[in-house]
């Protein structure tokens, strides 16, 4: 009798977990694609935006991040309800979750080049940079993106015999890639990735820097786009606490007797969900046009504004 009793206040707290978890999350994602949709909005009402490479990657990361988010949370979701379901389904969700994810540092890279480039060819940019022909970089952005997940699930040998309509897996990265050699992957790729993008920001920076000591005139502008490097810096850290799950997880479990679940919830919130959130807000309502725009919306017709 006292084992049954035991059985049902586990089994009543486990789904107020749950519960408490998922409205956690989904108020916050709302929230998110309300802001999102605002600022995409104002993009698309605005010429301006539109022939600016700076913007149009801009907006390209808020994209970016939005199917990030949408599949991260749609995969959240999936875990809280336990539910199991094709590989047919659900190995595209995570290509599309790993390959935005490791998408949002490329473009950080390639807004701080924009930048770059912009200081030192402000009369005669090169082709690609150019706002008819960014979406060359922007493309390629994407199949290098797509290229790494895609390796590493075809590194784990999957079985010719195995019909992917009928085996149904819980929908995890470490479920569908659990071979050692796909973690080794991993985590090799995550590792070249922040290495390359930190190198690109550093260089920009440090010569943008040198530039504005330089310049005599329109230090102004130089020192704007020293701020928005170093704010992609600052991005880019807030992408990379993803990465320190492992030892988060090692003091959690040290300190606290949380369960393994509720472990596993706090990472993801805290070092995946919430700088996702963060990043493009900070970066989109500090842009001067972009806010001033956006104001301007909501004081000629704040009753029409929704999200």
């Amino acid at each position: 009798m006292q084992n049954a009793t035991e059985f049902s206040f586990n089994a009543t707290s486990q789904k107020t977990s749950v519960i408490i978890k998922v409205c956690v999350v989904i108020p916050l994602f709302f929230v998110f694609l309300c802001c999102i949709a605002i600022m995409l909005h104002t993009f698309t009402s605005h010429r301006s935006f539109l022939d600016s490479s700076r913007y149009i990657l801009f907006a390209h990361m808020l994209i970016n991040d939005t199917l990030q988010i949408l599949s991260s949370v749609l995969l959240f979701l999936c875990a809280m309800a336990q539910l199991r379901f094709a590989l047919l389904l659900c190995v595209p969700l995570l290509f599309l979750s790993t390959g935005t994810f490791q998408n949002t540092n490329l473009i950080l890279a390639v807004m701080s080049l924009e930048r770059y480039v912009a200081i030192f060819y402000p009369l005669q940019r090169p082709t690609f940079w150019r706002s008819d022909r960014i979406w060359i970089i922007i493309l390629s952005l994407w199949v290098i993106s797509f290229t790494f997940p895609i390796t590493e699930f075809f590194l784990g040998k999957q079985n010719p015999a195995a019909d992917v309509l009928l085996s149904h897996v819980l929908c995890k990265a470490v479920v569908v890639n659990s071979l050692p050699v796909q973690g080794l992957f991993r985590a090799a790729v995550s590792v070249l990735f922040f290495a390359v993008v930190a190198v690109v920001i550093l260089f920009t920076y440090v010569r943008i820097l040198m530039e504005t000591r330089k310049l005599r005139q329109d230090r102004a502008s130089v020192r704007k786009a020293l701020h928005t490097v170093l704010l992609h810096g600052l991005q880019l850290l807030l992408c990379m606490l993803a990465f320190t799950h492992p030892f988060t997880e090692t003091l959690i479990v040290m300190h606290t007797k949380w369960l393994q679940e509720d472990i596993a919830f706090f990472n993801y919130f805290c070092f995946i969900l919430f700088p996702r959130f963060l990043s493009p807000l900070i970066y989109g309502f500090r842009d001067q046009s972009l806010r001033k725009h956006i104001q301007n919306r909501f004081a000629r017709h704040p009753q029409k504004v929704r999200c």
